[in-house]
């Protein structure tokens, strides 16, 4: 990123569009999802919203890899999407459940992966 973009925020505009490229793949109840985390991070956001992004980009990737495996959103992200979000902003007794979660999803896989090539 040079000076300029970080000063007039142009590269953060391509990001945004990049994940509403993204998002608009997904399925109808994944793009909702999408939203209303989307909206709730928002507030959460500093003066540039630079550092939303990791976190954005995250969610839009567990979204585009369960969305590929066919599951459900509730399966995802559990019945309180507005819990999910705010677990990833502040932490708190519900984060490491959903970290939990998301790195046994991921060793799953993985697993899967590795069995697959290897056999």
């Amino acid at each position: 990123m040079t000076f300029w973009e970080n000063i007039t925020g142009s590269d953060l505009t391509k990001e945004w569009k990049g994940f509403e490229a993204r998002a608009t793949a997904l399925p109808a109840e994944y793009q909702a999802a999408w939203e209303r985390i989307r909206a709730d991070l928002l507030p959460s956001a500093d003066f540039s919203g630079r550092n939303l992004m990791p976190i954005l980009d995250g969610v839009l990737g567990l979204l585009e890899e369960s969305a590929g495996e066919g599951l459900g959103i509730a399966e995802v992200l559990g019945e309180d999407i507005d819990g999910f979000a705010a677990a990833l902003v502040d932490g708190g007794d519900q984060a490491r459940s959903y970290r939990d979660k998301w790195r046994e999803q991921l060793n799953r896989d993985v697993a899967k992966k590795l069995g697959r090539q290897g056999g």
